[in-house]
């Protein structure tokens, strides 16, 4: 397995990538993953086993709160789970966010993704404390807009 930054080259793979994480992946537009390839890239890394794309991390450096990166999308190809790939991509990140000098990684998820909240507080990320509770998940109403209720995960680097 060979990780590298996302590229300009890469992204028709990674469209194809994301349009198998559904419900909850949706793949961006090509003009999205451009300005992510562009802006982003030490911190958009993606796997590739021989030459298939088999896994991919898009997590963005926050210029407001440099403590802080945010990991939007994680998908692993379904035919390559169970293998560390999401494992050496999330190295990867936070490789790169102690670099950069991030002090914690978060993320969101829908409230009923049980799958991601194994997941993550799997890797040693912590479901925050919200205001309401979704199957003994902590959420946060209104998180991402009226309506887009979250959970929210964090980790200290």
């Amino acid at each position: 397995m060979k990780i590298t930054s996302l590229a300009q080259h890469d992204i028709p793979e990674v469209i194809e990538l994301m349009k198998l994480g559904g419900p909850y992946i949706r793949p961006r537009t090509a003009s999205d993953y451009w300005l992510y390839a562009t802006l982003f890239s030490s911190t958009c890394p993606i796997a590739r086993d021989n030459r298939q794309l088999v896994g991919a991390i898009m997590a963005f450096h926050s210029q407001d709160n440099p403590d802080d990166l945010y990991i939007q999308d994680v998908i692993t190809h379904p035919e390559h789970r169970r293998k560390g790939i999401t494992s050496a991509l999330l190295d990867t990140v936070c490789q790169r966010a102690t670099v950069l000098g991030a002090v914690r990684l978060y993320l969101t998820s829908e409230p009923d993704n049980t799958t991601a909240h194994n997941t993550w507080t799997r890797r040693g990320f912590v479901n925050v404390p919200g205001d309401q509770d979704f199957n003994g998940v902590s959420v946060i109403s209104d998180y991402k807009g009226p309506g887009k209720h979250r959970a929210v995960y964090e980790r200290q680097l």
